[in-house]
């Protein structure tokens, strides 16, 4: 796949979608919010509910045997899924939308591939390792840390809209399959603790952030979203992140012009978003853009035109020119100094 075809990823109608998603998901987990106070009736699972939720039958072990591997139960009103443990063949499970607090009747299914369990009371997102689990979601609970997270296939991890602070216990060694950490809307005062070099998705929007720090050897990532921030300045990116295609700041704190160039040193940034930043203010914005990152292909959405890559080119060398003119004086005026 070429570069061109990577592009198609970042068009501005994508983002337009992606920024209606974003308010539209977190209005209703503010609704949703308003709900976790209220006393729910206990609602245990019962055997006449697994029923009705299983689907997909496939074999099993030695392959005489056949299970049901797939179970839906969204939106039961649940608050015990204790029957769980006996259902060890599950491979897919969604129990979001239910009034959960406990997940250990998971900790049975040892052959789970996903797992969704969005929208419920829980406060952590812990659980044994399970094996083959490779896609879980978590998002819009109470969950306050990001402890307990150990498995060794998991690609993809939805955390968004809960409590968290700090992330902490990621561990790059048992989570290095994990290319893509959904952490929008949380209470994240830092950046630090994802050390995840295989990361490739790293979506941190509706935080607390202040500052980038500690992602500088995601060598892999090539989508960093830090919308509506407060980040000010753009320190804590280096030469280090050399997939980094696609960089969201938009609604952040940036005013200074002379931030854009710390952002020189990412060789594949192709697109960058700083729209309601003071920064877009700016008379020269764009074109100082360009001027300092001469591989930019889009700013906010839009696209650089033809001409405005020509004069960025040739401020560029005006601004070679007269750095290497005022080395000049400084070596003259050592070589015409007297010799003692």
């Amino acid at each position: 796949m070429s570069d061109e075809d990577d592009l198609d990823d970042f068009e501005p109608e994508l983002e337009k979608e992606e920024d209606e998603k974003e308010t539209e998901e977190w209005e209703d987990y503010k609704k949703e919010g308003e709900e976790f106070s209220e006393e729910w009736m206990p609602v245990p699972l019962t055997e006449n509910m697994m029923k009705e939720g299983l689907s997909l039958l496939c074999k099993t072990g030695n392959g005489l045997a056949h299970a049901y591997v797939k179970l839906e139960l969204k939106d039961r009103d649940l608050t015990d899924i204790n029957l769980l443990h006996s259902y060890i063949h599950l491979r897919y499970v969604d129990i979001s939308e239910n009034h959960l607090t406990d997940l250990s009747p998971l900790n049975f299914l040892t052959h789970l591939l996903w797992l969704k369990a969005d929208s419920n009371q829980l406060r952590t997102a812990r659980l044994n390792e399970l094996p083959y689990l490779q896609i879980a979601s978590f998002a819009y609970n109470q969950i306050t840390d990001t402890e307990g997270i150990s498995h060794p296939r998991l690609r993809s991890l939805d955390l968004k809209g809960n409590h968290i602070h700090m992330v902490t216990g990621l561990d790059p060694q048992k989570l290095n399959s994990l290319h893509t950490l959904e952490l929008r809307g949380n209470q994240l005062e830092s950046t630090l603790g994802i050390n995840l070099p295989k990361l490739k998705n790293l979506f941190l929007a509706q935080n607390l952030l202040k500052k980038v720090e500690g992602l500088e050897n995601l060598s892999n990532l090539t989508t960093l979203h830090l919308r509506d921030n407060q980040i000010e300045t753009l320190n804590g990116f280096s030469m280090e992140m050399k997939s980094l295609q696609y960089l969201n700041l938009r609604g952040n704190m940036v005013s200074d012009l002379g931030e854009l160039a710390k952002l020189r040193d990412l060789p594949k940034l192709r697109a960058l978003v700083l729209l309601e930043n003071p920064i877009t203010d700016e008379t020269d914005y764009r074109q100082e853009a360009l001027v300092q990152m001469a591989h930019l292909e889009r700013l906010d959405k839009d696209f650089y035109e033809e001409e405005e890559r020509i004069e960025a080119d040739e401020i560029r060398q005006r601004i070679k020119e007269e750095q290497e003119q005022e080395a000049e004086p400084e070596h003259d005026l050592e070589l015409d100094q007297p010799l003692v």
